[in-house]
């Protein structure tokens, strides 16, 4: 599936002044070429998540996929990213956006049994937003009201949630946010039954969501977990196969070379040097799909060495992306030269200044701000995603245009990681990547680059933090129009671009195989395998 470079069409929709969002039909779209009774099953390729499937604390891509296929949340998106009500939501209405009503469908119900109603989703918010439970999602909820007497420990809720019956809950935002009915389409909005509640441990383990599957044992870190076919899913994408099982490998390479061999039908993300040569094994097996996903080198902002700009400009400037992406990626990666990718309005052609290869202006930079070259750059990156070659490639143009030497850190695996770089770990840029938890520019500045999404609740990780892009950020936010929105957006990006406190990489392509066992796969505008229309041969 190719992506529009509209698909964030839904912000037209979310900047009117008055905002009533109602149901709306889905669509009824049946692939070709499974002869399935429904009754079959398949397995896919998946890394270690960070932590056990709770979707307030799941924010990355392992976990993301095992998440997904447990949970439904209030709304979808369509192909072309606008919002879809197939989900729980009836309606999302608002007359000034800070004031939201939400109403839910009847009928839709838990694993085990229990009815999804509003204080499901309430005291879901209320969990992920407190500090004292530490969930990697926290900081979406951040505009809702409370949030901030919530993380001061002045309140122990969000004051601006309120249920009004079974069906039916309110939220009160901070300020006015328009896209507020696209982002609660993401992990951190989906409800939670009562189990949960009773023992969080114990539910990470053996997860009951709401989702087209539903586990059926337990989530085995190292391993994986096995999902069967809800039965009684009230949603309109029904799974069409009877389960699928997460596989969970250590190596990107042995996940390939067990596709090939039959043993795992489905790895939605291939290595980078089999790209080349796995389109002629596969056939049509073999997918490629434009992806709204940024490769980064993050910046340690907090480490003295790298706290000046002008070092972490230099690196920018001193990196070939065009060479990395033929020599490692046969050509399948676009030199990313912004921090809003192209899938999006508001995406401008060479909005990093910074993202262009100048190996004199890179040194003069470097010079500038007194940089200790003696030194070597430590690399960081997680281990058995085939991330290897190419980090070492920038590390050759390190040595070669800047005369810096550099050290390879890629022991961790992605369980690891991660946590290493909420604890301020990272001694030196480190790889990092980002796609949209909802389709809109704004999603790529709140989470990644202001200190309402520091660890552990967020995702910055580079630790940056600047007022004047909360206040254009704020601004956009609070916009009467698609146009105002954007442009506040980008003024807020300037700045990014100026401080970078991450360098842009790559916009990504995705490739995928799949066996001759299933069909109809497809990947999402979220990069995720469409798991519930996979059928089984």
């Amino acid at each position: 599936m190719k992506l529009s470079k509209h698909s964030a069409a839904l912000i037209s929709t979310g900047l009117a002044g008055l905002m009533v969002l109602s149901a709306c039909g889905g669509g009824d779209d049946e692939g070709e070429g499974g002869a399935s009774d429904g009754a079959g099953t398949f397995s896919i390729y998946t890394g270690e998540p960070e932590n056990p499937p709770v979707p307030g604390n799941t924010t990355e891509q392992n976990g993301d996929r095992i998440v997904n296929a447990l949970w439904t949340g209030l709304v979808k998106f369509t192909p072309e990213g606008e919002i879809d009500f197939s989900g729980v939501a009836e309606s999302i209405e608002s007359d000034d956006n800070v004031n939201w009503t939400i109403t839910l469908k009847d009928g839709w119900t838990f694993h085990d049994g229990t009815a999804v109603d509003a204080e499901s989703f309430v005291d879901a918010w209320n969990y992920t937003a407190n500090p004292a439970n530490a969930q990697d999602g926290g900081s979406y909820l951040s505009r809702i009201a409370g949030f901030q007497e919530l993380q001061d420990g002045a309140a122990t809720e969000l004051s601006g949630l309120t249920v009004v019956d079974e069906r039916t809950f309110t939220v009160q935002l901070s300020a006015p946010f328009a896209l507020f009915p696209a982002v609660v389409g993401y992990n951190s909005f989906y409800p939670l039954p009562d189990a949960f509640f009773e023992d969080p441990e114990a539910f990470g383990n053996r997860p009951i969501g709401n989702g087209p599957f539903q586990a059926d044992g337990d989530f085995v870190p190292g391993e994986g977990i096995t999902l069967t076919r809800y039965d009684d899913y009230a949603g309109e994408d029904a799974a069409q196969s009877g389960g699928v099982e997460f596989v969970i490998y250590a190596e990107q390479d042995t996940a390939y070379t067990d596709a090939q061999d039959g043993n795992v039908d489905i790895v939605d993300v291939i290595p980078p040097d089999v790209i080349e040569s796995a389109e002629q094994e596969f056939g049509d097996r073999f997918i490629e799909t434009e992806s709204s996903q940024i490769t980064y080198l993050g910046m340690p902002t907090y480490d003295p060495r790298f706290s000046d700009p002008r070092v972490r400009q230099a690196l920018s400037m001193a990196v070939d992306r065009e060479a990395i992406s033929e020599a490692i990626f046969a050509g399948t990666r676009a030199p990313a030269d912004s921090f809003i990718p192209p899938v999006l309005d508001g995406y401008r052609s060479g909005s990093c200044t910074y993202c262009i290869l100048d190996v004199e202006r890179a040194n003069q930079l470097l010079d500038e701000a007194g940089f200790d070259r003696s030194q070597p750059v430590n690399l960081w990156f997680n281990s058995g995603s085939g991330h290897d070659a190419w980090m070492e490639a920038v590390g050759n143009q390190l040595r070669q245009n800047l005369d810096v030497e550099f050290t390879l850190q890629g022991q961790l695996d992605f369980a690891e990681y991660l946590p290493l770089g909420e604890q301020k770990g990272f001694t030196g840029p480190y790889r990092y990547a980002w796609s949209f938890d909802y389709p809109a520019a704004e999603g790529y500045l709140t989470p990644l680059f202001t200190a309402a999404s520091f660890p552990p609740i967020g995702s910055n990780y580079s630790f940056y933090d600047n007022p004047q892009v909360n206040q254009a950020i704020a601004q956009g936010d609070q916009a009467s129009d698609e146009a105002a929105a954007i442009e506040s957006y980008q003024a807020a990006e300037d700045i990014i671009a100026e401080d970078m406190p991450m360098v842009p990489m790559f916009f990504t392509e995705i490739q995928s195989v799949h066996t001759e066992n299933v069909a109809n796969v497809r990947l999402d505008l979220f990069q995720r395998v469409v798991l519930s229309e996979v059928t089984v041969n």
